[in-house]
């Protein structure tokens, strides 16, 4: 469901209950469902946290693999969501170094930074010590041969000029990265702080 709130944002979106009321839902095709305050579609990011009373420091993120969306979180509420696509093997958590799938799990960012080719970049820190522990189970259990390696340099970024409508087409492209358009990206990336700012890439 869809609300109407008109400006100014101090009147009519001066209280988180009445924003409870109008708001859109997302639902994965694995089920999981997260809420967004859809009624303030359209107001820059920082914009919405002021409106909503939510300090910038305390938000975090989340991936749904599955439903290809990419949210800002204040707690367990999304406050913005956003078009993402992944590596060109989607389904899966990243099993191994070259295996194009975007990693699962509990991250922090390591350093973002512009990029000569996707615009930004925002360094994720894979492996963690949970990858590398479901990394030494599954050699231990012969998913993996002794040889592999667990792979890095994973992490969110824009498009190639021009070529955001792969994100809205849902081509998954990357290597294993998280893409985001170019103008998603520079709405959030002011909002990540290296080692701070938590990421959970969810199936």
């Amino acid at each position: 469901m869809r609300c109407f709130l008109a400006r100014p944002i101090g009147i009519l979106c001066s209280s988180w209950p009445f924003l409870l009321a109008c708001q859109d839902h997302h639902v994965g095709r694995q089920g999981s469902a997260r809420t967004t305050t859809a009624s303030l579609d359209g107001l820059p990011l920082q914009e919405v946290l002021d409106s909503l009373g939510i300090p910038a420091d305390s938000i975090r993120f989340e991936v749904d693999k599955s439903d290809r969306r990419f949210f800002v979180l204040a707690g367990d509420r999304a406050v913005r969501d956003y078009p993402c696509v992944l590596g060109t093997v989607p389904d899966g958590d990243k099993m191994q170094e070259g295996d194009r799938r975007t990693p699962e799990g509990s991250f922090l960012f390591r350093d973002k930074y512009p990029h000569t080719k996707w615009h930004k970049f925002i360094w994720i820190d894979y492996p963690n010590a949970e990858s590398r522990e479901r990394f030494q189970r599954r050699k231990e259990e012969g998913l993996l041969p002794a040889s592999a390696t667990i792979g890095g340099e994973v992490g969110i970024h824009g498009t190639p000029e021009g070529m955001d409508h792969w994100i809205m087409e849902g081509t998954d492209w990357t290597w294993g990265c998280i893409a985001l358009r170019n103008a998603d990206l520079d709405e959030v990336y002011p909002f990540i702080r290296p080692r701070w700012t938590r990421l959970d890439i969810r199936p």
